[in-house]
């Protein structure tokens, strides 16, 4: 029920993880209590879903950006892929933040390891496909440097750095993060 879950991220948002509950939530969705419970059989569920679409839409965006980046010279494509991660980050900042809190929570870390796992691997992929063009040697290792320096920056400034996210700011740390990756990889 996509009412349940809207209404889970606003309130988390709005009132935090420890204020929300699941009568709160069902008012707020407009559903009675026992309609949330015919699907979800607590909060805790009902944040892991929040969790689970605010990540499956981070990474349908980021399998579109690396599709889009495949045939694009290293510059360019880090740039792409540098800018669409802090985009991503600044969608819905408080949400971000407070998914970030309540992952442990939930259980979900699995679900952010995976997502890390394929975001390394398109990266290498990406790598592999400019190898002649880079200086480093293991582009495994490459690919997890890259993605867990990008993934850090844009994390960071969304967390704790919110000054880093508005528009001129995040230009600044697109081009700093840019130079950082293609100085590592060049």
């Amino acid at each position: 029920m996509d009412a349940l879950v809207d209404a889970t991220a606003r309130i988390l948002v709005r009132d935090g993880f420890d204020r929300a509950s699941t009568n709160r939530i069902a008012e707020e969705a407009g559903v009675s209590i026992g309609s949330l419970y015919q699907y979800y059989p607590g909060k805790e569920a009902l944040v892991a879903a929040v969790i689970d679409r605010h990540n499956q839409h981070i990474m349908q965006v980021v399998r579109r950006v690396f599709a889009e980046v495949a045939s694009q010279p290293v510059e360019r494509a880090v740039r792409r892929l540098v800018a669409v991660a802090i985009e991503a980050h600044r969608i819905d900042p408080k949400l971000h933040r407070v998914l970030a809190e309540q992952i442990p929570r939930t259980g979900r870390l699995e679900n952010v390891e995976a997502f890390n796992r394929e975001a390394h691997a398109l990266f290498k992929s990406y790598l592999e496909s400019r190898s002649d063009e880079l200086r480093v040697a293991d582009l495994g290792l490459a690919a997890f440097v890259c993605v867990t320096s990008i993934e850090a920056l844009a994390h960071t400034a969304v967390l704790h750095r919110s000054e880093k996210l508005s528009n001129k700011a995040a230009e600044t740390l697109i081009d700093e993060a840019t130079r950082l990756v293609i100085g590592y990889l060049k």
